[in-house]
């Protein structure tokens, strides 16, 4: 039996709207099985200033390098031994878990295991695999192209064969891709429809890249659990992601990292012209989806030009700067996150019966969010995997 306890002097559990201190927390395995006021005790105790819930990042690229030119090419063996490393950089930042929403090829679902067999280190996973989008559409060259009702079918049902946690669609044209426009509409409603349809019917959710406004209105009416980016968000979109609980995961990280680096750092000129065009709508938009209530998840859209793996925490830097509370913050980051993937039963919060993936902070994010940046220890399924002395 691996038993740790822990004297938290500050506790963020995640659903709390005040921390808890001087807590005792007890971890058998990979389980919390209690939590109570510090007490002597004779167990060995590991002293902690601040521990928070484990972070999640619910929007990355796992195999794509970062920090190179818009031409550098990579061979698969490079980007394998790149994963193995963003993986590991996800563990070191507090990210104990991440959901990955697109690798050509499936080949997440292989990281995946790796991860599972202990063959490499990394935090816990959800997979979408192959992306699908229109013909010619937003990341097409390494999606699954599909058009028309049929032929949507078929590639959901093809990628719930392969094993995938999630279904990720794209409903409108993107930075990333020449020659499209983020903000034309791709897929109709009828296509998503029947694709949010079919993986309801296997138990898995659905997301969707969605930036301009009609895109993001046809993935509403068809019912996708979740919007990424969101770039162009009117009333009708607002009121429709109250109504049906649908998660934002704005990826502010996205635009701002083009921005900051440019075409002189060897961002492409059209990426770097497209985002100009959306970055402001983005922030108005996400402002006001938390005025409005919305549910949002933590997503940094890693693996974009200058938007590394090991940065999640510009992510809660960047919301900062719209006036968000910090406590708000973190559980953007931990249990609204965890609520996104479908796994809040087990993860997202420090609660008694839940996973013990934790992140032990040498100071309180609370008095400034960039503390999260400042990790003593990780916890991960009740096993230290990240210490800094």
């Amino acid at each position: 039996m691996n038993k740790l306890v822990i004297h938290a002097k500050i506790m963020i559990d995640g659903i709390s709207d005040t921390p808890k201190k001087d807590q005792l927390i007890t971890i058998e395995d990979n389980k919390i099985i209690q939590i109570e006021e510090y007490h002597k005790t004779e167990d060995e105790v590991i002293e902690v200033n601040t521990i928070t819930p484990g972070f999640f990042n619910c929007h990355v690229h796992i195999m794509y390098p970062v920090g190179f030119g818009a031409n550098k090419e990579f061979t698969l063996m490079e980007k394998a031994f790149y994963a193995q490393k963003h993986c590991k950089e996800y563990l070191q930042s507090g990210v104990t878990f991440i959901r990955v929403v697109g690798t050509e090829e499936n080949y997440d679902l292989q990281i995946k295991e790796a991860i599972q067999n202990d063959v490499i280190q990394g935090p816990h996973m959800y997979c979408a695999g192959k992306m699908i989008c229109m013909t010619g559409g937003h990341g097409w060259q390494e999606g699954i192209e599909a058009d028309g009702k049929d032929a949507c079918l078929k590639a959901v049902r093809t990628q719930l064969k392969a094993g995938v946690d999630l279904i990720k669609m794209m409903a409108t044209g993107g930075v990333m891709t020449k020659g499209v426009e983020p903000g034309n509409a791709q897929f109709t409603v009828d296509e998503m429809k029947i694709m949010v349809e079919e993986a309801h019917k296997a138990g898995r959710k659905t997301a969707t890249h969605a930036q301009g406004l009609q895109g993001i209105k046809n993935a509403l009416y068809a019912g996708v659990d979740s919007i990424e980016h969101g770039c162009f968000l009117d009333d009708e979109c607002l009121e429709l992601m109250k109504q049906q609980n649908t998660f934002l995961v704005p990826t502010l990280c996205a635009p701002q990292c083009i921005i900051d680096k440019g075409v002189e750092n060897g961002v492409a000129k059209y990426a770097v012209d497209k985002t100009l065009k959306v970055k402001d709508a983005h922030v108005e938009s996400v402002k006001k989806a938390y005025d409005k209530g919305i549910q949002i998840a933590l997503g940094t859209d890693a693996g974009t030009p200058f938007n590394y793996h090991n940065n999640t925490a510009y992510e809660m830097e960047l919301l900062a700067r719209l006036n968000i509370p910090n406590m708000d913050i973190l559980k953007i980051a931990t249990i609204n996150s965890a609520k996104c993937v479908g796994v809040e039963k087990d993860y997202g919060s420090i609660e008694v019966g839940k996973q013990a993936d934790l992140v032990c902070l040498e100071e309180n994010p609370l008095d400034n969010i960039s503390n999260v940046r400042k990790i003593n220890r990780v916890i991960q399924s009740g096993k230290i995997v990240v210490e800094n002395k």
